[in-house]
């Protein structure tokens, strides 16, 4: 019996998968850790992926599949699954605003009984995304004008190329450095997959890429730079904090969602971030831009009265610090069954 799994997913999502892989086990190396897996079998999947296209129905083990644009990050897909006149669509993370990167989630929903929903900002809404980029550009060009050297950690698929998009757009000439550049080589190659390829590929072209020998020098003057890692967990931003950590003129200007136990949140939350074998407290200053790729509450809450409207009978709330509350609001206010389950739980609709 063949137990290997298929595999589906836009090519682009197998090319960042690929290259994200590799990384895992690099830094896997680099710091000791046990080995998850080895390069062939990234080898393997690459072979055995299969890739498909959004809107492009196909079956599998006796299930009619079709992938929808989330808005996500490039590549990033919504699933609608049918079998025997009954359907589920799994939103995944979604985002259905348009960003400077993304056009936003393909909100022309197919009819579905079942809902499965993620809840990532159930009960939080987002800042208004003009007033974010303004506040952010007035820091920046504040820290620049005051000598300081702006560093903006950013996660390397979707951050990074939305954040060199911005400044772009402000007219901020920006150092680029990290994966980031290699996500960007393999997203103009598949230039479906975000809004405006050719925006994307001057704010790049007019950018200067870092070479790990040109960090020194750049660092030694005021200049913004974009860099991985987005949480400060590894990557060259470590580096260039390590030579502004005690400069109060300069700034770190974090980008996105801090997990709990990274070097991203322990910064925010106590001032303090582990550098290798060091703790370092920072004296340079320190903000938080919440450029999230996630639906805030208004839009999930769109999303769910879409559905609802269209026939949807059940919703199933996930990934989420309050799925709970979310469940509850969906049957409270709309009057459907609706689902928050643990990890593990069973539920049979």
């Amino acid at each position: 019996m063949d137990l290997e799994p298929e595999v589906y997913c836009t090519p682009i999502t197998a090319k960042l998968s690929a290259l994200l892989a590799r990384d895992t086990l690099k830094i896997a190396g680099k710091k000791g850790h046990i080995i998850p897996y080895y390069n062939e079998e990234i080898q393997e999947f690459e072979r055995k992926v299969r890739a498909k296209e959004y809107n492009d129905a196909f079956m599998t083990n006796g299930y009619s599949v079709c992938l929808h644009d989330a808005g996500h990050i490039p590549g990033s897909s919504m699933v609608h699954i049918g079998k025997d006149k009954q359907t589920l669509f799994y939103t995944g993370d979604i985002n259905t605003i348009k960003t400077e990167l993304q056009k936003g989630a393909d909100t022309e929903f197919p009819d579905s009984d079942i809902l499965l929903i993620e809840s990532t900002y159930y009960a939080r809404n987002h800042t208004p995304r003009d007033i974010l980029e303004e506040r952010f550009i007035e820091s920046i060009s504040e820290t620049i004008d005051g000598g300081g050297r702006a560093i903006i950690p950013a996660f390397s698929i979707g951050r990074t190329q939305e954040i060199m998009l911005i400044l772009k757009k402000h007219g901020l000439r920006a150092y680029v450095d990290g994966m980031g550049v290699d996500v960007f080589n393999l997203i103009k190659r598949s230039p479906q997959y975000v809004n405006d390829i050719k925006k994307l590929e001057n704010a790049f072209t007019s950018a200067n890429i870092v070479k790990p020998e040109d960090r020194e020098a750049i660092i030694n003057e005021p200049s913004i730079i974009v860099t991985s890692a987005g949480m400060l967990n590894g990557g060259p931003a470590l580096y260039y904090i390590d030579e502004i950590y005690d400069d109060p003129k300069s700034k770190i200007h974090l980008t996105g969602y801090q997990a709990e136990d990274t070097n991203g949140r322990r910064a925010l939350e106590s001032g303090y971030i582990e550098n290798g074998k060091r703790t370092v407290r920072l004296n340079c200053r320190l903000e938080l831009y919440d450029f999230s790729a996630h639906c805030g509450d208004e839009q999930l809450k769109d999303v769910v009265k879409t559905f609802c409207d269209r026939g949807t009978e059940t919703v199933i709330a996930v990934h989420g610090d309050d799925t709970d509350g979310f469940a509850k609001w969906i049957k409270e206010e709309i009057g459907v069954q609706s689902f928050a389950p643990a990890n593990k739980e069973m539920i049979s609709i």
